[in-house]
């Protein structure tokens, strides 16, 4: 009932571009209870522990009751501070911004506190160009100097660490862990925490972002622990996702292993003759909104030579499959089976030559016999035998 009543209340008291700068996304219920659940699976006598969530909104994640020794919630919205109190008893309830002369004096809890964070703290990426015009950079300025990223959600992250939570189980982008360059601006936190259990979750799982690509979010527990985490230890780790099935990174050859990804014009040799113009690849979500081949040099072309065509090419087609791919693996380089594709590059040129108007122009090449078809049956074997038929089905 008290859940109901802060889902139902007037949460839409921010407008967009405050929802956007706060990164103010309310959780459902359902993912709340998958949060206590992983919770109270790993950790023992959690009725010792002090619970905070430092960005707690109206608290949704604050309503269990008899679960801890003390619950505590803060956040920056005065609004949502209110209307939480107005709503839900027995919690310790501050308004103040979490990353901002962070310390456990300034939220009320003791040094012997044993703490849990928990929660879905703002993950807003403030040097993304997507909606950058509405973003407040300048917030970015009161956040402490030695938590300060580009994302809020990592900046979270790190004020767990210097707050000295035992356990941390909370909401945040896989992107942080997967991802090599955010796991390295994350390198304080995984020096002395480990990831212990993590389920992967769609972001339209949220009413608010359902209208967007989906892109994967993990529940994530994470101990304190002397030896920490390495990326390596990422690579290896089986992450569950709630729709049923596992996803490891480490089951996947990417297409970086054969390709350049970036601008590259300052390492081509005076007798490179490149044959081809690619813009500048990211992950799986980004292709899918941008151009494969180009005609124009920019700042973000990417000059192919003869013998890597084949591999640009199939990067073509797997931005025609990359709708049918599922959404957890969005945030990866795009994914490869380099034996089984060169088996049947020739299927692969021959169709992206047929159907991207820049190559039509320029190329020749002869019709493969069920090109197409040997494709699809290259991804659904792909996708099937390293995360089951389930995923396989959508390329039958």
């Amino acid at each position: 009932m008290i859940y109901d009543e802060i889902m139902n209340g007037d949460q839409k008291h921010l407008n967009h571009t405050d929802t956007v700068n706060l990164g103010s996304y309310y959780t459902p219920e359902i993912i709340v209870d998958l949060t206590y659940f992983i919770l109270q699976k790993n950790v023992p006598s959690i009725k010792d522990f002090t619970i905070l969530d430092s960005s707690c909104g109206y608290g949704s994640f604050l309503v269990k009751k008899n679960i801890a020794k003390r619950l505590v919630g803060v956040d920056i919205d005065e609004k949502a501070i209110s209307e939480a109190k107005k709503r839900i008893n027995d919690v310790d309830f501050i308004r103040q911004n979490s990353l901002v002369n962070v310390c456990r004096k300034n939220i009320a809890i003791e040094n012997n506190e044993k703490l849990i964070a928990i929660g879905n703290p703002p993950y807003n990426d403030t040097t993304s160009i997507i909606r950058n015009s509405i973003k407040d950079i300048s917030a970015q300025d009161k956040i402490d100097s030695d938590i300060k990223t580009r994302d809020l959600g990592m900046s979270f992250l790190l004020s767990y660490d210097k707050l000295q939570a035992d356990y941390i189980c909370v909401l945040h982008p896989l992107s942080y862990l997967i991802k090599k360059a955010n796991f390295a601006l994350l390198s304080k936190f995984a020096q002395k925490y480990k990831l212990i259990d993590g389920t992967i979750i769609s972001s339209h799982e949220f009413s608010d972002t359902s209208r967007g690509m989906a892109f994967p979010i993990l529940v994530a527990l994470y101990i304190k622990d002397q030896n920490g985490m390495t990326h390596d230890y990422i690579k290896n780790y089986q992450f569950k996702v709630k729709d049923g099935g596992f996803f490891r990174l480490r089951d996947f050859d990417t297409i970086v292993n054969y390709v350049q990804k970036y601008p590259n014009k300052k390492y081509l040799n005076k007798n490179d003759k490149p044959v081809a113009k690619f813009w500048t690849l990211r992950d799986i979500n980004a292709l899918k909104r941008n151009c494969t081949f180009i005609d124009s040099d920019t700042y973000n072309t990417v000059y192919v030579l003869m013998e890597k065509l084949p591999y640009y090419c199939y990067i073509d087609i797997f931005k025609q499959y990359a709708d049918k791919m599922p959404y957890f693996i969005g945030n990866c380089d795009v994914i490869i089976d380099n034996e089984k594709f060169s088996e049947i590059k020739e299927c692969f040129i021959a169709q992206s030559v047929h159907t991207n108007p820049i190559l039509k122009n320029r190329f020749k090449f002869r019709d493969i016999p069920n090109a197409k078809l040997k494709i699809d049956n290259y991804f659904r074997e792909l996708l099937g035998t390293r995360l089951g038929e389930k995923y396989a089905k959508n390329f039958n």
